[in-house]
């Protein structure tokens, strides 16, 4: 079993094709959806992990460049210095998935790598540099 972070660009006139199901039906492949902007009058976007086999996930990349849909597998991952970060929240009030969080009980920031689209917004936002893409 493999799992890639992908984003679909979905161009306006691409919009309402069924490239989501296609993945799940045809390709056997998991999508868990972690943020999507999706309307009918703009490029919509569309981040999920995917995961399956190897060869499922190569056809369905084949797939989705056929149907006119642009997409970007991330390969970076988001290094958070935890020992060095001062808890600030500055990244928080970027971060669009809310993979980084302040904790209601001690104000400290919480990280959940599950749900980040290492996107990098946290890395400009922080003062300290305690965050950087790898």
């Amino acid at each position: 079993m493999k799992t890639i972070k992908i984003s679909i660009i979905y161009p306006v006139n691409h919009i309402t094709a069924p490239i989501v199901s296609t993945l799940i039906k045809k390709y056997n492949l998991e999508i868990n959806i972690l943020h999507a902007d999706i309307s009918a009058i703009k490029v919509g976007t569309l981040v999920a992990d995917v995961s399956g086999r190897k060869a499922d996930i190569d056809a369905a990349l084949q797939y989705i460049e056929q149907a006119g849909v642009e997409y970007k597998i991330f390969t970076n991952k988001l290094i958070w210095n935890e020992e060095k970060c001062v808890h600030c929240g500055a990244c928080t009030a970027v971060c669009p998935s809310s993979a980084l969080t302040m904790s209601k009980q001690d104000w400290t920031l919480q990280f959940s790598r599950e749900k980040c689209l290492v996107c990098g917004l946290c890395v400009k936002a922080c003062p300290l540099s305690v965050m950087s893409l790898q």
